[in-house]
Order: structure tokens, then sequence, then C-alpha cells
């Protein structure tokens, strides 16, 4: 079963910019496909990027877009979020996931999950 661990977590002011990175094991990580999902207190999960097990595919919520990048090194099974202009909106518990040959998706059903990282942005 795969194994995943966030990371990057922590306390910024708006404006600032936090890098998370999601590590697996006991999986061949190349080919699956990543995403990056959040929940904030009080509220229910909200898809917030995915990445294609190629690499060559990434999909954006419209509220992270242009400020939100997700990527991928193989070679280290691990996954990143950069995360720029954070705005106290984006506050939550950010959590990867992993399926495996699957078409990057919004929408997509995932077979293992992390177990969060707190990101908190202050006004």
């Amino acid at each position: 079963q795969v194994q995943l661990v966030e990371s990057g977590g922590g306390l910024v002011q708006a404006g600032e910019s936090l890098r998370l990175a999601c590590t697996a094991s006991g999986v061949t990580f190349p080919t699956y496909t990543m995403g990056w999902f959040r929940q904030a207190p009080g509220k229910g999960r909200e898809f917030v990027a995915v990445i294609g097990w190629t690499g060559g595919t990434a999909l954006y919520a419209d509220s992270v877009k242009g400020r939100f990048t997700i990527s991928r090194d193989n070679a280290k099974k691990t996954v990143y979020l950069q995360m720029n202009s954070l705005k106290p909106e984006d506050t939550a518990v950010y959590s990867c996931a992993a399926r495996r040959f699957a078409t990057p998706s919004p929408g997509l059903a995932y077979d293992s999950w992390g177990q969060g990282t707190q990101v908190t942005v202050s006004s």
C-alpha cells in the first residue's frame, strides 16, 4: 500500500509564499497521478491541483490559478505545491493523494491519501 507524507506547511502573512512537499513510499511513483486538496475549518475538502504521471499535464482550481504551481520529481518520489501570493482564504489543511495510471481531472477518485499539513495565512 502506498504511503504519502506531506511537509512544508506553516504560518505566513498574506502575500508570502510556501512550498509543500508530498513524498511517496511503497509505490512505483512515476506511474501515479498525484493531486493536492485542502480542507478549511468547518468546510468540505476542496480540489486544488493535479499532475499526471507523465508530468506533462497539470490542472488547477480557479481559486488558485496563477498563484499555485504543482510539480513532481520522480527520482525523489515527491510532488510539490508552490504557493505564491497567499491569501487568508488559503488557510486549510493541505493533503496529497495518489491514483495509478489516471488521467488528470478535478473529479478523479484517489486510492491513497496523506495525513495533511497545516497552512495558515494571516492578514
